[in-house]
């Protein structure tokens, strides 16, 4: 496992010019609002993957089908497009998986590939989720530099303790993105009714397009 993670991207990226934006973008159309994602060069087959699947339509119709409060909300399924009332989901996928790119941190907002146990940690085809977690304290920090054998930078121990997020996810899934408008829908979602599978009782759909 690497030592270091890489250095996070910052979560407001000033755009100096269009021909020189490095990063893709997207717009994930929700019931409950709209949120767009800056999706990392650093992680070009994630990236390429979500952007060949959105220009595709696949994630249209699409439910965010798992969320937990504090944590995260989940979609990408294409099971979830015909869906009943009650079904369980998350076992859905265009059929292969993606390497990882394990790297960046899962700081409130991050977008990252959901996966199965596997010990390649090889990220879902279509399964992603954006994170929400919890303020963060150097003592817990602290705590998962030593399971994990690696070091945060301080600004990424400072945006974890501004901001939240889920640090006993790094190292363990790749994530490939973040929020950079929408997280006020994304804590809507996160904080939905639900039923005992962590399912919103009510429908979720999404729409996702490649925007500028």
């Amino acid at each position: 496992m690497r030592k270091t993670l890489l250095a996070l991207l910052p979560l407001l990226f000033f755009l100096t010019s269009c021909d020189t934006d490095p990063n893709t973008y997207a717009l994930i159309e929700t019931d409950m609002g709209n949120i767009k994602v800056m999706l990392y060069p650093e992680t070009p087959r994630h990236t390429e993957n979500f952007v060949k699947l959105a220009n595709e339509g696949y994630f249209d119709g699409t439910l965010f089908h798992r969320i937990i409060s504090n944590f995260m909300i989940q979609g990408g399924d294409p099971d979830s497009k015909t869906a009943g009332p009650g079904q369980r989901l998350g076992g859905g996928g265009p059929g292969y998986t993606i390497p990882h790119e394990i790297g960046a941190p899962h700081i409130a907002g991050a977008l990252a590939a959901a996966r199965t146990n596997n010990p390649e940690k090889a990220s879902s085809g279509s399964q992603f989720y954006i994170v929400t977690g919890i303020q963060q304290v150097d003592s817990a920090l602290d705590q998962i530099e030593r399971r994990k054998n690696f070091k945060y930078n301080e600004t990424q121990r400072q945006l974890y303790k501004e901001k939240g997020g889920r640090p006993d996810l790094d190292g363990e899934y790749t994530v490939f993105g973040e929020v950079i408008e929408g997280m006020d829908v994304v804590m809507k979602i996160a904080t939905a009714e639900k039923d005992p599978a962590d399912r919103p009782v009510q429908d979720i759909s999404m729409k996702v397009s490649i925007v500028d």
